[in-house]
Order: C-alpha cells, then structure tokens, then sequence
C-alpha cells in the first residue's frame, strides 16, 4: 500500500515539473518577429533548444523546439554553429523581453517548420 505521504510527494515533483516548463501565453502571437543575423549562442538541450542573436542593439533569446522535433525535420545542431547566418521567425515576448518563441528558421537555405 502507497503510504499517504509517499504519494503527495510524488503529486509535488510532478506539478513542479509541469510548472518549470513555461507555456507559451507570454508570447505575442499576433506579432511575427523575422530576423537575419548570425547566432551568437547555442544550447542544444530539452525540453527546448535556445539560441542567441544580436538585434536591435540587444541580445535576444530564442526558443527553438525539442531536440526530437527539430532533428525529425532535419535542422542539426551544425546547422546551427555560432556565427551561423540564419533567418529567424517567432513571436516576441508580451513584455517586451528581448525573447522569441522560434516558429521556422532558414539557415543554409533550407527552411524548417518547428512547430
């Protein structure tokens, strides 16, 4: 038998997780964003891959999709080295943080859906 405490634990750590991961209601989606300009940054990681660029004399964050998507759809991680020339296009953040949720990026003349 489960004891009580076991199972409200487990309920905790698993609402925790749910939490951490952000949803996507911060981003402006009646506000497309395109970009062109080399990466600056690269972190290969989930649940989601984000990326840099300088624009707008800022630097921004980019959020790509899950490894699993973008590599199925043929984008790899060479394809998206710093200094890499890629065209970028997502939604701006609603409070104006220089951030992006990534919706499709050329880079190396291929375009990929991300989500």
């Amino acid at each position: 038998m489960i004891r009580p405490f076991v199972l409200a634990s487990a309920v905790a750590l698993v609402g925790g997780s749910a939490l951490a991961h952000h949803g996507w209601s911060s981003y402006d989606a009646d506000k497309m964003v395109k970009v062109t300009a080399p990466l600056t940054g690269l972190a290969w990681e989930n649940p989601h891959a984000t990326a840099k660029v300088a624009w707008q004399g800022r630097t921004w964050n980019v959020v790509l999709a899950p490894l699993a998507r973008m590599e199925a759809r043929g984008l790899t991680r060479e394809m998206l080295a710093a200094g890499q020339p890629v065209t970028l296009e997502g939604y701006p953040r609603s409070d104006g943080t220089p951030e992006m949720r990534l919706e499709r990026v050329t880079v190396q003349g291929k375009v990929v859906e991300l989500r």
